[in-house]
């Protein structure tokens, strides 16, 4: 599956126009109408964990609940699932998640990279499944687990691309 690198002022094949320090986390969000799914990298952007789930109360309570987590965290970029149609086209959520996070970056002060999460919350709900979790435990986990390997996704996209570019640069 192919995954898109999207910066914050279109959906063009363009790079993020920052990308983390080295002693700066990545946080990655998967947002939904009731819930958002956080999961934030290692400083040196190697190993995703998991946080709680933020439930939904009003855009600007989720801002600044975000706001102090990104600050907590030392949160250097944003990066944020776009739920896309199979077919790659635009859902009516990913509409509204672009919004979201335009407002996140620019209240948080910092780069929101769009990330394809084409079948991440499939993949969480299998893998769950298959640890025998109970109904209210996948509820519970199924957005944080969806952060998860969003955010592993991208970090293993990054290293292949480091990789390709010092094999090339030899």
């Amino acid at each position: 599956m192919q995954r898109e690198n999207r910066d914050s002022s279109d959906f063009s094949d363009s790079e993020p126009q920052s990308e983390p320090g080295p002693t700066h986390r990545i946080l990655a969000l998967d947002v939904g109408k009731k819930r958002i799914g956080l999961a934030v990298s290692d400083p040196l952007g190697i190993t995703a964990q998991g946080l709680p789930t933020l439930e939904r109360i009003r855009i600007r309570d989720d801002l600044n609940r975000l706001k102090k987590l990104i600050q907590e965290w030392s949160v250097g970029m944003l990066l944020v699932g776009r739920p896309l149609h199979m077919s790659g086209s635009e859902s009516r959520q990913s509409l509204y998640t672009a919004e979201f996070a335009q407002r996140l970056s620019e209240y948080a002060g910092r780069p929101v990279v769009y990330w394809d999460e084409r079948l991440t919350s499939v993949e969480a709900e299998r893998i769950l499944r298959a640890s025998g979790a109970s109904l209210e435990e996948k509820k519970n986990a199924v957005d944080r687990l969806s952060a998860v390997l969003l955010l592993e996704s991208y970090l293993e996209s990054r290293r292949i691309t480091a990789a390709s570019e010092d094999s090339t640069d030899g």
